[in-house]
């Protein structure tokens, strides 16, 4: 008997997106900064509590904007988790940054906290933590180690949507916040990012260098009476239709999550009991963290068990995928890189895997996947 394929990810549209895209189209103004813009911003910073908010038109652009505003120049270092896209480091290297790698730890892909205080020069000025699947790392024992460097702190936040630091949302913590709202995000506008900036010092900056370095938005908004060229800055403004397509999606914010939330509980009710009695790796959610449902993940217990799972799940058309390569093996850093082991880092490259999760992904499937998993591993523990 056929089964239908199950996708890794699926876009949800959540029902108006298209309406207020047309309104954004008949008001006659369609690019950046327009009524659904400000919508969102407004959301973020009154719902949210985001000192200011300012959409992007990627995370990855949000991470640049954020290393122009913290003026990272050549030979600066900057620290990054080595296990994470490769947006976070690119950011920086843009500006001539020399990335210094951190590991994961042992429990969670997140970076080990206990590995900054070491690698912290006269030329390190910033920290970017990860909140990887969403969980925040330590965020107190990271804004500590940058207090007593005088180090800025920009949280990585793109998994990140509508979870906390004990009770403190994420992206509110560091100096700025980087959210991505990509297709396989919770929350999702195709393309899409915001930029959270937490030191109002920065707050006029953050303005100017979104707009192409002028003080555009200061004039339409009757600040003063002409624009000009103030600084480097670049476009990282998105369409207002990107921003209409996101405000469908956050007013429908909370029936989106509670439903990943019910899915992400279905798979550990059904996996975390066999599964770890095997050795097999499950998400696990610090004590001060919070978990968003972005994703649900296995570390299995070795690369070729990994490989073989992967391939019995496509068998029965049923789509797993794995998730970054260490950055500090990649072909373009490797060169650059100090020569440290970074174990864990490696580990999570050889090991962790990534299920379907999302919204329309049906229960009955799901009830496949994770029958097809224990399968898998009664077959696998006795070869």
């Amino acid at each position: 008997m056929s089964v239908s394929p199950i996708p890794f990810s699926k876009p949800y549209l959540s029902g108006r997106e298209f309406q207020y895209m047309e309104q954004a189209v008949r008001s006659g103004k369609i690019s950046g900064d327009g009524l659904f813009t400000q919508k969102c911003h407004a959301f973020f910073e009154q719902e949210l509590g985001f000192q200011k908010a300012l959409l992007t038109s990627s995370g990855t652009d949000a991470l640049e904007m954020a290393a122009l505003l913290l003026d990272i120049q050549p030979g600066d270092e900057v620290l990054v988790p080595s296990y994470t896209f490769v947006s976070t480091a690119n950011a920086f290297v843009l500006r001539g940054a020399r990335i210094v790698f951190v590991d994961s730890t042992a429990e969670h892909p997140n970076l080990d906290v206990k590995q900054l205080e070491a690698l912290i020069t006269p030329r390190t000025r910033a920290i970017v933590p990860v909140h990887y699947a969403g969980m925040a790392c330590d965020m107190d024992a990271i804004l500590a180690v940058a207090a007593r460097h005088n180090l800025a702190v920009v949280e990585d936040a793109a998994q990140a949507i509508d979870s906390f630091y004990r009770g403190r949302p994420l992206g509110s913590l560091g100096t700025l916040g980087a959210f991505s709202f990509h297709e396989a995000k919770n929350i999702i506008a195709g393309e899409g990012g915001l930029l959270t900036v937490n030191d109002p010092t920065l707050v006029r900056r953050a303005d100017i260098i979104r707009e192409k370095g002028t003080n555009r938005a200061a004039f339409f908004r009757g600040e003063v009476d002409k624009y000009t060229w103030l600084e480097p800055g670049s476009s990282f403004l998105p369409s207002d239709l990107t921003a209409a397509f996101l405000w469908a999606q956050l007013e429908n914010m909370t029936c989106i999550q509670q439903r990943r939330h019910l899915l992400w509980q279905r798979y550990d009710a059904a996996l975390r009991v066999p599964l770890a009695a095997q050795q097999v790796g499950l998400p696990v959610v610090p004590a001060y963290a919070t978990n968003n449902a972005h994703m649900y993940y296995l570390t299995c217990r070795s690369l070729a068990e990994r490989t073989a799972l992967i391939a019995h799940l496509a068998r029965q058309q049923v789509l797993l995928v794995f998730h970054y390569l260490s950055l500090h093996r990649s072909p373009f850093y490797a060169p650059y890189h100090d020569g440290r082991t970074l174990p864990w880092a490696d580990y999570y490259t050889d090991h962790l895997v990534r299920l379907p999760l999302y919204y329309e992904l049906a229960e009955a499937d799901q009830d496949r996947i994770a029958e097809a998993i224990l399968e898998f591993y009664d077959k696998w523990d006795t070869r």
